[in-house]
Formats: C-alpha cells, structure tokens, sequence
C-alpha cells in the first residue's frame, strides 16, 4: 500500500456518495409535488450534493430534530420567554 492511499483524504467537492464494496441492495421511490422537487434541488445545490444524497443524509442524520421534538423544543423556548418576561416585570415593579 503506498503513502498516498494511506493517507487519503475524502474530497470534500464531491456530490455522489462513495461506492459500497456490495452495492446497492434496495431501491426506493419518491413522489413529490412540483413545489417540493424544486425546494428539494435547490437545497441540494446549496449544499453541493445530488437529491439523494440529501434525502439519505437528513434521514440517518442523529442531529436533526423530529417535528414532535422541534414543537416540545419552541414550547420550552416559549415557557423561557413567558418566565424571563415575568421576572423583568416584577424587577421593574421593584425599581419603582
């Protein structure tokens, strides 16, 4: 093995995913409206990487948040904002 494929590096301008030594097992579809396939290429341009590659990454990402945990994330964000606002009213009624 020589120096260099030892010390490969991933091209980070690259679009497609790297090839499985087994390949591809499953195939599938999708149907989206005219409204989505467009917000989904335009996304994927920004992000310099084909459609399905986008679609996989946001599926089997662990970071990304569910929309049941996004809702409970703006309801705790909102309990914060009701208690801060409280509290900075009782502080004003001190102050006079």
């Amino acid at each position: 093995m020589s120096d260099e494929e030892r010390t490969h590096r991933p091209n980070l301008s690259r679009r497609r995913r790297e090839n499985t030594p087994a390949g591809s097992k499953k195939r599938r579809d999708l149907w989206v409206t005219a409204e989505e396939e467009a917000a989904l290429v335009a996304r994927a341009a920004r992000e310099r990487v084909t459609v399905p590659n986008l679609l996989i990454s946001a599926a089997l990402s662990e970071q990304s948040d569910s929309p049941t945990e996004r809702r409970a994330i703006a309801a705790e964000l909102m309990s914060l904002h009701n208690l801060l606002a409280r509290s900075s009213n009782n502080i004003n009624q001190l102050a006079r």
